[in-house]
């Protein structure tokens, strides 16, 4: 991003989910604009908040939230009334299910790291101090609920846009998107099909698979694979592709 006039840069993620870049971008002010865009109501509704003068109302509901099998079963039970209540309620779930899965049918940790259980993953004061700090530079970036693929329609066109592209990967048979996320059934093709007339930047990110691969090549599109390692530990591969 170095060799662009950040002034004049918009940057857009068009399937946000946990929006680790596109938050990268908006502390480091490396664009004018920023705009977040995810479907899944439940992760929209923790945007929303996080992106309100609400923000502080869900930090300290969670770092005063007492934390049990028992308390977590209640509230997860209860029906949100708000969608700040449906917030909580969505990070909650995430930071007790297995794997932070919020897919229907997720487990809840029964053993976690260091045998604690629901715990494990509950760290109240880091999502605290993440949530102030995000809420705090709210005005930097705009939040849309609504569909990736629409929304690349509408501004592939933009010279100066810079997409990050990171779908569910549920192309070539891969499973790990339908187990993680709600809305996971993607026009593969038609993604490409869209990246390959975006005017400006994107990158992308894919599960490494032979559809993936080809279609990427068929679009003449760059390619690097990167080594990762999944939630198991285990190593694996990731495509990085590009227009540039």
């Amino acid at each position: 991003m170095s060799s662009y006039d950040n002034k004049a840069i918009n940057f857009y993620e068009p399937f946000v989910g946990g929006g680790i870049v596109g938050l990268t971008i908006a502390f480091e002010q490396l664009a004018k604009d920023i705009t977040l865009v995810e479907l899944d109501v439940d992760v929209a509704s923790v945007w929303k908040t996080i992106l309100s003068n609400d923000y502080k109302w869900l930090a300290n509901k969670i770092v005063n939230f007492d934390l049990t099998q028992q308390s977590a079963e209640r509230e997860l039970n209860t029906i949100a009334t708000s969608t700040r209540d449906q917030a909580f309620q969505t990070i909650l779930r995430n930071r007790i299910s297995h794997g932070g899965i919020l897919a229907p049918g997720a487990g809840n940790l029964k053993y976690g790291e260091g045998g604690k259980g629901i715990l494990s993953r509950w760290y109240p004061y880091t999502l605290f101090k993440r949530i102030y700090a995000i809420g705090e530079i709210q005005d930097r970036i705009r939040f849309i609920e609504g569909d990736g693929l629409d929304f690349i329609r509408l501004h592939l066109n933009q010279s100066n846009a810079v997409f990050f592209i990171d779908p569910p990967y549920t192309a070539g048979g891969k499973k790990a998107g339908s187990r993680l996320y709600t809305h996971y059934l993607i026009d593969h093709e038609e993604l490409f099909n869209l990246a390959s007339q975006i005017k400006g930047d994107f990158l992308m990110t894919y599960d490494n698979s032979n559809e993936v691969y080809e279609l990427a090549k068929r679009y003449n599109f760059n390619i690097r694979m990167i080594a990762m390692n999944n939630t198991h530990h285990a190593q694996m591969t990731e495509l990085l592709i590009s227009n540039h």
